[in-house]
Parts: C-alpha cells; sequence; structure tokens
C-alpha cells in the first residue's frame, strides 16, 4: 500500500510551510472539511482551483459522492485521461 499523509501530519506540514501553529492549521483543515460536508449534504458541488471538484448526484435511488481532479493534478502526478489507479 503507498504511503499516506494522515490528517496530523498534513496539518504540520502546512504550518510549517506558512509558519503557523499545527493546531491553527488543524483547526482550519477540521473547519474546511466540515464546509465541504454541509455543502455536499444539500447537494452543493465544491471547485478547488487546481485541485479538483467535489460533488454529489442522485444514481440509481441514492447519492453518489464524485471527485473530479482538476487538469493540473493529473498532470502533476503524470496521470493520462484514462488513469484509473493501480488496481
Amino acid at each position: 500500500m503507498p504511503e499516506r499523509v494522515d490528517k496530523a501530519e498534513l496539518a504540520r506540514l502546512v504550518a510549517r510551510r506558512m509558519d503557523r501553529a499545527p493546531v491553527v492549521v488543524a483547526e482550519v483543515i477540521d473547519s474546511t472539511f466540515t464546509e465541504i460536508v454541509e455543502a455536499l449534504e444539500v447537494g452543493k458541488g465544491v471547485s478547488l482551483r487546481d485541485f479538483g471538484t467535489f460533488y454529489v448526484r442522485p444514481e440509481r435511488g441514492q447519492w453518489v459522492f464524485k471527485f473530479n481532479p482538476s487538469q493540473r493534478l493529473p498532470k502533476v502526478l503524470g496521470w493520462s485521461s484514462t488513469y484509473r489507479g493501480d488496481g
């Protein structure tokens, strides 16, 4: 399995980059996730420039979560437009 960055590590990395306290950055990350979830719960999409768009849509009687990466993300990761992950 590939190495992962958990939320605590992400907060530490961002804090170091921004010269801020990790606890403050962790609060911002938590608040950001909360806002994304609340938007999705009411059917709104969330677009993060240069990252991608999160959205939900009804599909066969249930809501399905979707993520479309920005054009930049696959380019940075070296993915083609047909990349489906390591499987």
